[in-house]
């Protein structure tokens, strides 16, 4: 009776068309990875060729499972060792600030009136990079964006020496009477952007933050080493950073325009140029989220 049930099983699977197309898909593809080896795929990284090869094993089911199952592949460096500058060690810090809006005018002469000191004292090695309001995007915002030349040695230097600093103490307590929240990040400096240095204005300032799918930061830096030059045209390119600390897998560009219209000239010109429609085109999938800032220089700043 078993050998009949099991026979008259086989049976109604061979005349049933829908498992019969399965099972030869499944033969299929298990066919077609008996030839393959391997599969590479080829970064440019910091002007270097990078190849990275992940392997296919012999065994068909091994593959045909690898179709759902993503494998993970070691690297020897991490990504901020492989997009970063390593001849100068700079590390920022940017600061989001959101102020109560009755606030907003007494915040920024606080900030007019302390920040400067900091950034222009040479026992503090750190420097005041720029520091906006900003005017189209979160209301009632403030960002300071700072560098720190020696890394995080010197964030800690810095740090130790504002904790003894009374005139700084007496900045954060009326500072913080000011405030509705304030977030921060650590971030390093991409090596294909310039470092950002101190512009004449008047100018208006964009910072367009990209949150990133996590394990795409070298895969979107490949892409931008080469779309950056399409995009100095009119040197609008100020910096661009991806985050250490805080929100992570976030990449931040800083864009400078003389107005409004000379952003949307600027940005329109890029797609009359090679290239940029393809930089656009592979690294959309790899936002999960992006937002823009459109910022107005404080009075002290050193990007006017």
């Amino acid at each position: 009776m078993r050998f009949s049930a099991s026979k008259q099983f086989r049976k109604r699977v061979s005349n049933c068309p829908s498992l019969l197309s399965v099972k030869m898909a499944t033969r299929v593809l298990q066919g077609v990875c008996l030839g393959l080896k391997s599969t590479r795929n080829v970064f440019v990284i910091n002007g270097q060729i990078t190849t990275i090869t992940r392997s296919i094993s012999s065994s068909p089911d091994s593959w045909f499972k690898s179709l759902f199952v993503r494998k993970v592949d070691p690297r020897k460096d991490a990504h901020a060792q492989l997009l970063s500058k390593k001849e100068d060690n700079n590390l920022y810090k940017i600061q989001f600030h959101n102020v109560k809006p009755e606030c907003l005018d007494d915040y920024n002469e606080l900030c007019e009136d302390v920040l400067p000191s900091i950034h222009e004292n040479p026992e503090y090695p750190c420097e005041l990079v720029g520091t906006w309001n900003t005017w189209y995007g979160e209301q009632d915002q403030a960002v300071h964006l700072w560098r720190y030349r020696g890394g995080y040695p010197a964030l800690t230097e810095v740090m130790n020496k504002l904790r003894k600093n009374k005139d700084f103490a007496k900045y954060r307590a009326e500072r913080g009477k000011m405030l509705l929240s304030r977030r921060n990040q650590l971030l390093l400096e991409f090596s294909f952007w310039n470092e950002p240095v101190p512009r004449e204005g008047p100018n208006i300032y964009e910072l367009r933050s990209y949150q990133l799918r996590p394990g795409t930061m070298i895969e979107w830096g490949n892409y931008w080493a080469r779309a950056i030059d399409i995009r100095q045209q009119n040197q609008e390119a100020v910096g661009g950073f991806f985050s250490q600390i805080g929100s992570l897998y976030q990449v931040h560009h800083l864009w400078a325009y003389k107005d409004l219209q000379s952003r949307e000239n600027t940005r329109n010109a890029a797609w009359q140029r090679e290239g940029w429609d393809e930089v656009v085109y592979y690294t959309v999938p790899l936002i999960q989220h992006m937002e823009s800032r459109v910022m107005i220089p404080m009075k002290t700043s050193p990007l006017k």
